[in-house]
């Protein structure tokens, strides 16, 4: 397959939507130019040729006319239009990797959640909608700051500033593509989690939910079905040993607020210190803002939720 992009600075929906087509034709070539009959060769155009065609791979939002918008009305750049044609098979295909094969329905929302999390953010920027992530803390600036400078370019033949460029871009692209198999990878991780975490014993009266394994994803499941759910309890390794973490349910997704803080009285204390406060004797530690506690035995653990309620 031959995938063909603009050549010069490149942008994150560019790199975005390139990255994902290489992901799926793993034995690609790639091309950077705005030479129109190399454009009309190639299987897909990312980005450049004027053209928005899905069934014949062509993926640009700048000719005049373009009015591809998602339902909310927010336009479309070059990472969208990948995504929303091919974003489902790339979940699929990191799944099955994974061994993990998800069926339909997950994999189409797993793909509608990132665009609404992450590639609809790209586009804003790139169309100038908005500057969603102010500095350089965005996916967009990240991208954006891997382009070549004109101090590398000074002096450099028109060959080789292309070749630099191409360079810079494959350096953008691996970023781009391990940064979303993480995030695909944790959301496909959320859905296996899920019913075991549904099927978790629930203690002390229902209030404090208990996995049997650390790292398992259980804020959406807990937030959206478990209301009555305060902490969560859940084994952890470190190079002492396992231990057991308490930590506290949050009011909704990425909130600091939580639906019943631990004691302040806890608070930043570790070993004797918190051992005497809680009377716990093996509790390890209280973080300062007292959403997690730590203790080396489940019972300790389970001891210290209890006190909190």
């Amino acid at each position: 397959m031959r995938i063909l992009t603009h050549s010069g600075s490149f942008h994150a929906d560019d790199v975005f939507g390139v990255a994902v087509l290489a992901a799926l034709h793993p034995d690609h070539t790639l091309a950077r130019t705005r030479d129109m009959a190399l454009i009309a060769e190639a299987d897909f155009a990312v980005d450049v040729g004027g053209e928005w065609d899905a069934a014949r791979g062509r993926f640009d939002h700048h000719q005049r006319g373009f009015d591809g918008a998602r339902e909310g009305g927010e336009g479309y750049a070059s990472a969208g239009l990948v995504w929303r044609e091919y974003g489902a098979a790339y979940v699929r295909q990191v799944a099955t990797a994974m061994g993990a094969p998800l069926g339909d329905a997950a994999i189409a929302g797993i793909a509608a959640d990132l665009d609404a999390s992450l590639v609809r953010y790209l586009d804003m920027v790139d169309t100038g909608a908005a500057m969603v992530a102010p500095g350089v803390f965005g996916l967009s600036s990240q991208v954006a700051a891997l382009n070549s400078t004109w101090i590398e370019e000074q002096g450099l033949s028109t060959e080789a500033r292309g070749a630099l460029q191409l360079e810079r871009f494959r350096e953008a692209m691996a970023m781009v593509q391990r940064y979303l198999q993480r995030l695909v990878l944790r959301r496909v991780g959320q859905e296996l989690a899920a019913d075991r975490v549904r099927a978790a014993p629930r203690l002390l009266g229902g209030r404090v939910l208990h996995l049997a394994e650390g790292g398992m994803p259980w804020t959406k499941v807990v937030l959206d079905e478990m209301p009555e759910v305060l902490f969560v309890l859940y084994p952890e390794s470190d190079d002492q040993g396992e231990r057991y973490v308490l930590r506290t349910v949050p009011v909704k997704a990425e909130s600091f607020e939580a639906r019943r803080d631990l004691p302040r009285a806890w608070a930043g204390l570790r070993d004797a210190q918190l051992a005497q406060a809680s009377g716990v004797f093996d509790a390890l530690f209280c973080h300062t803002n007292v959403f997690i506690a730590v203790a080396r035995s489940f019972e300790g653990a389970l001891k210290l939720a209890e006190l909190a309620l």
